[in-house]
């Protein structure tokens, strides 16, 4: 069993966080702002996979409340796609980010992060709350 990678993708910036290989520990990684179409971001993720010795990437799936897929579902599903070509030996999973932002925003608050802190983290804290859920909902997919 390897770590995971969550990714909560964004159009400007997209923010990442890690387990360690026994899936024990969680840790928010810096964001990057690099262009989700672009060739940079999957290398960035090339390099995270192999530094932790990742076997599944964890893509935030931003859906709407009905349970709907928006414009920005569809965006992370073609990233996921992508994702699945690039890295073969990894599984690529989407899972809700449903209120991530939210629960991510006042964990860096509880945590005493300054407000300019929080704006420039908040993207990989919401990759970790995403994470996190999906830790403890049982690692489904």
């Amino acid at each position: 069993m390897g770590s995971v990678v969550a990714i909560d993708l964004g159009t400007k910036k997209t923010g990442f966080a890690s387990t360690d290989a026994l899936r024990l520990s969680q840790q928010a990684l810096p964001p990057v702002r690099l262009d989700w179409d672009g060739d940079g971001l999957l290398a960035h993720l090339a390099e995270l996979i192999d530094e932790r010795s990742a076997d599944t990437l964890l893509l935030g799936h931003p859906l709407n409340a009905d349970g709907s897929a928006g414009p920005q579902a569809e965006l992370c599903q073609r990233f996921a796609e992508r994702l699945g070509e690039r890295f073969p030996g990894v599984r690529v999973l989407l899972y809700d980010e449903h209120l991530t932002t939210k629960a991510a925003e006042a964990l860096l608050r509880e945590e005493g992060w300054s407000r300019a802190k929080q704006k420039e983290l908040r993207d990989s804290y919401s990759a970790l709350v995403l994470l996190r859920d999906w830790l403890e909902s049982g690692e489904p997919g």
